[in-house]
């Protein structure tokens, strides 16, 4: 039975997808890529760019996970870890390395999206980070130093730059990266997949693996048509759970997060508040989002404390906080919205895992998704092409079980109930000399 696609916008707007051959009987591979998300399909095109045959199942259709269901935010670095967090726990060099990496995936986006000719669909317009309070500026402006300090293209807006550039009075300045920006992250997921197919990989789609061996020196793979015959074997399935899937998925926490998109609106409107057209996501705990598309629909997100809130009424309450922090005098029309599962590590940063003799995952991008698994690919090209684990920027870690998992799965919305109290408490501290807004009466419940 065919899985439900969401009701995305990038579905509508994404164009038409890659037709793929049907694949039957048995494919041989030096390499199988599992996943067809943005970091497998990375993945088999840097592969096969070096000449290494790969072939990529997807157990649905390309870009049906996080890859085609997220905001589409473009935004080169960690959420939760800054740049001194990161060299604390891996060391200067690994630490640097992996924030060279990450620091990079802005530009390689967007490189690639004007490869792929996505115009409108790819606007490198620069991240807009706003502080929401006079602590969480302080946070904001070291990490902004060590940005730069890593040579990035990261500066410190003031108070009134921050209210002119997102029309709101409550924040305590930003952090902007110009190497950000915004995409429509389906229509990425198309371009990847025709990159690889020009480059010689394969990709079968609606080819779940159902099973999996070690057959002397290499493994087999079985799908319900197809068995894939490979000498090594690259796991993208992002937070799944859904067979071969679990050995990564239930090593993070799943996190539950819901997007809207409303109509066009006029840009006399969306001037107001996005006059560079940046997206922008602010320091809450539960964290204000927007972003504009190429039609100038306003896309924005949260996530619900109730488990079983559903997509209407989440979209609703989004466009209730919408009206709320931004002023707005209409009430747009909601046009769609959708959910996706993030995946949250223990210690919020990406890792690789050995999972058998040339068997490798990686996961955890922590709502950093399409930046980081781009540059994931090459890393994980890397890893399938014989380069020692222990030397590549991403940690390794091992592929276990989170302990009382299913407890540890309420801690985000038990911490997302905290935060929404600290947040109405830390914001009545207004910056001086702007006007008094309310904003809190817009928060998801």
């Amino acid at each position: 039975m065919r899985a439900t696609h969401p009701d995305t916008l990038w579905r509508q707007t994404a164009g038409p997808k890659p037709v793929f051959p049907t694949a039957t009987g048995v494919r041989k591979a030096d390499v199988a890529v599992i996943g067809g998300g943005i970091a497998g399909l990375t993945t088999a095109m840097r592969l096969a760019e070096r000449g290494v045959s790969t072939v990529l199942l997807e157990a649905e259709q390309i870009g049906f996970g996080a890859s085609g269901r997220n905001a589409g935010f473009v935004v080169p670095n960690f959420s939760k870890a800054d740049p001194e967090t990161v060299a604390r726990r891996l060391g200067d060099e690994k630490g640097r390395a992996l924030l060279d990496l990450v620091g990079k995936g802005g530009e390689r986006v967007f490189s690639l999206a004007n490869a792929m000719g996505l115009g409108k669909q790819a606007e490198q317009t620069g991240w807009l980070q706003p502080a929401h309070s006079q602590a969480a500026a302080r946070d904001l402006q070291k990490r902004v130093a060590a940005w730069q300090a890593l040579g990035r293209p990261v500066t410190w807006l003031d108070v009134p730059e921050a209210a002119a550039r997102t029309g709101m009075s409550v924040y305590h300045g930003a952090l902007h990266d110009a190497s950000g920006g915004m995409i429509n992250p389906l229509a990425f997921v198309h371009g990847l997949a025709r990159l690889a197919l020009a480059a010689g990989a394969t990709i079968v789609e609606q080819a779940p693996v159902t099973g999996i061996s070690q057959e002397g020196q290499g493994w087999h793979l079985r799908t319900p048509h197809l068995t894939v015959e490979a000498e090594r074997v690259v796991m993208c399935t992002n937070a799944s759970e859904t067979g071969i899937a679990s050995r990564l998925g239930r090593a993070i926490l799943p996190l539950t997060v819901f997007q809207m998109a409303t109509e066009p609106l006029p840009e006399a409107v969306t001037r107001r508040f996005a006059p560079h057209r940046e997206p922008v996501s602010d320091t809450r705990a539960n964290i204000f989002t927007y972003r504009l598309d190429a039609e100038n629909r306003l896309i924005s997100g949260g996530m619900a404390l109730s488990p079983l809130t559903g997509e209407k009424r989440m979209g609703r309450k989004i466009i209730d906080r919408l009206v709320q922090e931004l002023g707005l005098s209409e009430r747009p029309r909601l046009a769609h919205v959708w959910r996706g599962t993030a995946a949250v590590t223990t210690d919020f940063l990406p890792h690789l895992y050995a999972l058998g003799p040339n068997f490798i995952g990686a996961i955890g991008c922590n709502g950093r998704g399409v930046a980081f698994t781009t540059m994931l690919g090459q890393v994980l090209a890397d890893a399938a092409t014989g380069a020692d684990l222990e030397s590549l920027p991403v940690p390794l870690a091992a592929a276990r079980a989170l302990p009382f998992r299913r407890l540890a799965g309420l801690a985000p919305r038990f911490y997302l109930a905290k935060g929404m109290l600290d947040d109405r408490r830390t914001m009545k501290n207004r910056p001086k000399g702007h006007a008094t807004t309310s904003t809190m009466k817009g928060e998801l419940t």
